[in-house]
């Protein structure tokens, strides 16, 4: 088994002061806030930097496809920039979970360089909480579209991330020969695409309709189920950076505040049981940290024990950046509790990590089984 590599490059640093230099101008914590509630939580130019500019969006797509040809290391970076900033971008959506499944699909070529070049986005029409090893097609369920004789598509789906910000939309379906992969244009005849109130203002979501809709297919019953199960293994796996972000912003700004806010005459900070508070979260963010980066170094490499450490990461991650986000509320004291703070946001952010692409028990069960732990008797 090969040591997973959890430092940082010289070109991982460098992509980081990039992306966290454009999130401070173009989305501080004031503009996210002022977005949070409006009709485009989106900020069209904020992604037009990030996905062409930067050309964060095809970091892991091959050269030969238009992209940057670097691996899903630098990817999981800009996730951790993205998770600092609270940032509403489709990032996940598109550049990971879609993305991802593109690459593992044969027919997917010319979506694919789009994608990579920032010219349009997509979604992996799944629900947020899909986890890998769910299994595909998802019989029986609420959500299983099928494909006709034609390739037109029926059915529903629920609680897809980005899908109201996409331009295409990558469906799985059930076929008369098996499952597949189909790509769905935003503003095809017989699709309905209906906002729904999520947790995370910052991460839209909505519940697809379909009905007759004209599709493409992209991948059969050879692909397409590895496709989607690689997508959500992925996403996962990166999700954990996101979440890393997110918990060392909370420890960061808190510690700050704590610096300066006064009781008794003395910082709050210097208080011995509020310090104790503060060295817990840092000894959770550096496990994060490790857990993270073990997980896309090991996604990166497409090492066999991949799906073990995403496990390790999600099991860890997702509770990890709860609870820095409950403790920076928490220890803000009363500004803590007002919409006019920040923190009200990375909260709801993590709360809606945690049961993404898996909630931590989910991931913890998962765990057993890759690393044949007995099951608890009695």
């Amino acid at each position: 088994m090969t040591t997973p590599d959890l430092l940082y490059s010289e070109v991982e640093e460098d992509l980081r002061a990039s992306v966290r230099a454009l999130l401070a101008d173009r989305c501080p914590p004031a503009a996210v806030l002022a977005r949070a509630e409006g009709p485009a939580p989106y900020d069209g130019k904020l992604w037009h930097a990030l996905a062409r500019e930067l050309g964060a969006a095809g970091l892991q797509v091959p050269e030969e496809h238009g992209g940057a040809g670097a691996t899903l290391r630098e990817t999981a970076v800009v996730l951790e920039e993205l998770g600092r900033a609270a940032a509403p971008t489709p990032f996940l959506g598109s550049a990971v979970l879609a993305t991802t499944a593109l690459l593992a699909c044969a027919g997917g070529a010319e979506l694919l360089a789009e994608l990579a070049a920032g010219e349009r986005t997509a979604a992996l029409a799944v629900p947020l909480a899909a986890a890998p090893g769910t299994g595909f097609p998802w019989a029986g369920l609420p959500q299983t579209v099928r494909a006709d004789g034609a390739g037109a598509l029926t059915g529903r789906v629920a609680a897809v991330a980005d899908a109201a910000a996409a331009d295409v939309l990558l469906v799985p379906a059930a076929g008369p020969d098996g499952p597949g992969l189909y790509a769905v244009e935003a503003d095809a005849a017989g699709l309905a695409v209906a906002p729904r109130t999520s947790l995370d203002l910052t991460r839209p979501l909505a519940d697809l309709a379909l009905h007759g809709v004209p599709a493409r297919r992209l991948a059969g019953p050879a692909e397409a189920p590895a496709a989607v199960e690689r997508a959500l293994l992925t996403g996962a796996g990166l999700l954990a950076s996101e979440q890393l972000g997110i918990a060392e912003w909370c420890l960061a700004t808190t510690t700050a505040y704590l610096k300066e806010r006064r009781q008794f005459g003395r910082p709050v900070g210097s208080f011995q049981a509020v310090k104790h508070r503060l060295a817990d979260l840092w000894l959770e963010a550096a496990g994060a940290r490790a857990a993270a980066r073990g997980a896309a170094d090991a996604l990166a490499r497409g090492a066999e024990d991949a799906p073990l450490a995403v496990a390790v990461a999600q099991a860890y991650c997702g509770d990890a950046a709860v609870r820095a986000a409950e403790e920076c509320v928490q220890l803000h004291g009363g500004i803590g509790m007002t919409w006019e703070h920040p923190a009200h946001l990375y909260l709801k952010r993590a709360k809606a990590d945690q049961i993404a692409l898996g909630t931590p028990g989910r991931h913890r069960a998962a765990l057993a089984v890759l690393a044949d732990l007995p099951a608890p008797t009695g």
